[in-house]
């Protein structure tokens, strides 16, 4: 009988860690996009998340705005917010160091986490309940509704921008840029504007994540220290790499179900990166990373 039980609670911490899995990925998606598109990793993108999250609080709950129009409205602005950090704060250090570049993400993170506080302070913020809570059985296995549906948001936004960047003009141009800017460059390709579009779709893609884990939970300026936690699902699955942060997502976020299952939730944060640790030793470039990346 306690054989039967334990299958029954692998099978469904199994299946609770893979969903969770796709918000991981959908995070870790941000920190690729910037990767691919300027060769730098954004340790600011935690903050974009919070400022996300935010900037819904304010209008769907502050100014009680319908949920379709407060999204749209925050989308907007930290777009906005993507294109002036890439204008103002990473095309002046255009050809320094890379290591300059980081800092200027971090100090950023530090500056959009200072400016959160003293406009919305730091008190814990609820978000209304935007995903239904209501489970789904499959037979006796329950699978809580605001996980499923936060998978099947993060698969369609990461589908999209794949289909994006595959089959669209714009992403076409991205992803020579990324490549060889200075060949796009030759060929035409506006390479300042596929950096501006990258933060900005970054931005976008790090507030919808910041929505989905802040109503899930509560809403605070250390919202931002999730993103840090997703680093080594991006390193997992290759900086460059999209198809892997979705792997390395579903990966990491199995291993952390199953370890709260049959370890406890205080090795939760442990057991998976060591597995994690032991993984990149042999591929120390990520599951599907580009062998030439340069670690930090």
């Amino acid at each position: 009988m306690s054989g039967a039980i334990d299958w029954l609670l692998l099978a469904e911490f199994s299946l609770v860690g893979l969903l969770s899995g796709g918000v991981l990925a959908l995070i870790a998606l941000g920190f690729v996009l910037v990767y691919k598109g300027t060769r730098v990793i954004n340790f600011a993108l935690g903050e974009f998340m919070m400022v996300g999250a935010y900037l819904f609080w304010t209008a769907n709950v502050f100014l009680a705005l319908p949920w379709w129009a407060a999204l749209a409205l925050t989308l907007a602005g930290v777009a906005a917010l993507g294109a002036l950090v890439e204008r103002f704060v990473l095309r002046p250090l255009a050809g320094q160091p890379v290591i300059s570049i980081v800092m200027a993400t971090i100090g950023l993170g530090a500056v959009l986490h200072g400016l959160a506080e003293a406009v919305w302070g730091g008190a814990n913020l609820s978000l209304p309940e935007l995903l239904p809570r209501k489970p789904l059985l499959l037979g006796e296995i329950l699978l809580p509704g605001q996980v499923l549906w936060s998978f099947a948001l993060a698969v369609a936004l990461i589908a999209a921008f794949t289909a994006y960047f595959r089959w669209s003009k714009d992403g076409v141009s991205m992803r020579a840029a990324a490549s060889d800017p200075v060949t796009a460059y030759a060929m035409g390709i506006d390479v300042r504007r596929t950096q501006r579009l990258t933060w900005m779709f970054a931005g976008v893609t790090g507030a919808v994540a910041g929505i989905i884990v802040a109503s899930m939970t509560s809403l605070s300026p250390s919202l931002g220290t999730v993103a840090l936690g997703v680093l080594a699902v991006v390193i997992l699955g290759g900086l460059d790499s999209i198809a892997g942060a979705i792997v390395a997502g579903l990966i990491v976020g199995l291993l952390e179900s199953l370890t709260v299952a049959f370890v406890g939730g205080q090795a939760r944060d442990l057991v998976p990166y060591l597995v994690v640790l032991v993984i990149l030793m042999v591929r120390p470039y990520g599951l599907f990373g580009t062998r030439d990346i340069e670690r930090l």
